[in-house]
């Protein structure tokens, strides 16, 4: 179903305040290059009490002569053996500017964001959860009073939601606004899929369409003229707003449901795709494998008629090249060829929504890629009256 837009007049507020003015980077994205960054977390790598370094194997994972699970930098989460036998930290962290205007729906996503990470290591009973936030020092007293409260709502409702609670945080006065926060599970070893069991034969299946980014953009410009005579040929004002829900929609969805079939049906290795988008996540995925594999993309799933804005765009976005940024995506499984279909029919069964094979792993040099010709997968196929997707 649809959610109200957010009024800044039902708060008092100035009829032309908007929560994305208060991230403007003039441009440039909240994310560092992942080159860029890999080089700069080079630093932080570090050898274990064991003496095993985390160049010297996958991951930081100890050599099969020593089976505890540990990943540290570079993937999801780390996951670190604490020092009370047979239980493992799992934990995240992660923080970003203001991609949509109404704040509860904001923290909400922010919250999800944060999960995910969680998530994509099979870990689905998380214990706690920090919030991270700053308010901008452009606000008034009058649009942080309103609004704060708003974000702070959205990112606790969705933490009950997924079971779990806001037990502290920080917060700051920042020249940009910044909600984000920390998940933290405390699990078991057979609560945890370490991702790096990918091999030949299995397939890659995708549990939310990609083209939020796109679409929230898309919404911006409605009120900039100059960008929307860029696409004003290709999409009416409707559909880029009934996008923008759905973004909102897919973004603010918990991938719990997903996390926890994982189980059920064998995964090898997940990871969630967020800023790096589809490519740069499947790239990185695929490094970390044990085996000598690769992962070939056939198949887009994208939020409908956000590839023809891109298109029309000149791919400014890149997001039929598997570039564009997400914001709390889907995660990007790896599972056994027999099991996939069942995954997929299962996540629809109990959360109404779909989730797609997009690619298979075939013999390679731990790299990714996306064919030159995919398919492109209109989510939803058609528009149901009074329905998202």
């Amino acid at each position: 179903m649809y959610r109200k837009y957010f009024d800044p007049l039902d708060y008092n507020l100035s009829a032309d305040f908007r929560l994305t003015k208060l991230s403007d980077l003039k441009g440039r994205g909240c994310k560092v290059p992942r080159e860029v960054l890999h080089r700069l977390l080079e630093g932080l790598q570090t050898a274990d009490k064991n003496g095993y370094g985390d160049g010297q194997h996958h991951q930081g994972i100890l050599p099969e002569s020593k089976p505890t699970p540990v990943v540290g930098i570079g993937l999801d989460s780390c996951v670190i053996p604490i020092r009370h036998g047979g239980l493992f930290l799992v934990q995240s962290t992660a923080f970003f500017y203001p991609l949509v205007d109404d704040p509860f729906v904001m923290g909400k996503i922010a919250c999800a964001n944060v999960l995910s990470d969680v998530y994509a290591m099979g870990a689905v009973e998380v214990d706690n959860m920090l919030m991270l936030l700053s308010t901008s020092n452009k606000m008034t007293d009058k649009e942080r009073d309103a609004i704060m409260p708003l974000i702070l709502q959205g990112f606790k409702e969705c933490a009950e939601e997924a079971g779990t609670s806001v037990q502290g945080g920080q917060t700051v006065i920042n020249p940009w606004l910044i909600v984000g926060g920390v998940a933290t599970a405390v699990c078991t070893q057979n609560e945890i899929i370490i991702p790096e069991n990918a091999i030949v034969g299995d397939v890659l299946v995708l549990t939310k369409p990609l083209g939020t980014q796109v679409a929230v953009n898309a919404h911006q410009w409605l009120e900039n003229p100059d960008r929307w005579n860029r696409i004003k040929s290709v999409i009416s004002e409707d559909d880029v707003r009934k996008a923008y829900q759905r973004a909102m929609n897919s973004m603010a969805r918990l991938n719990k449901i997903g996390a926890l079939l994982m189980h059920k049906y064998n995964a090898h290795a997940c990871t969630d795709v967020t800023g790096f988008g589809l490519l740069g996540h499947a790239q990185n995925l695929a490094k970390h494998q044990k085996h000598d594999v690769s992962f070939v993309i056939h198949n887009l799933p994208i939020i409908a008629k956000m590839a023809t804005i891109s298109k029309a765009c000149g791919n400014a976005f890149g997001l039929l090249q598997g570039t564009s940024a997400e914001t709390s995506g889907g995660l990007l499984v790896v599972l056994p060829r027999e099991q996939a279909a069942a995954y997929c029919k299962d996540i629809q069964a109990q959360e109404g929504y779909q989730a797609w094979i997009i690619g298979v792993v075939e013999k390679g040099g731990r790299t990714a890629k996306i064919i030159d010709k995919p398919r492109i997968i209109e989510v939803p196929a058609k528009d149901t009256e009074g329905e998202l997707w």
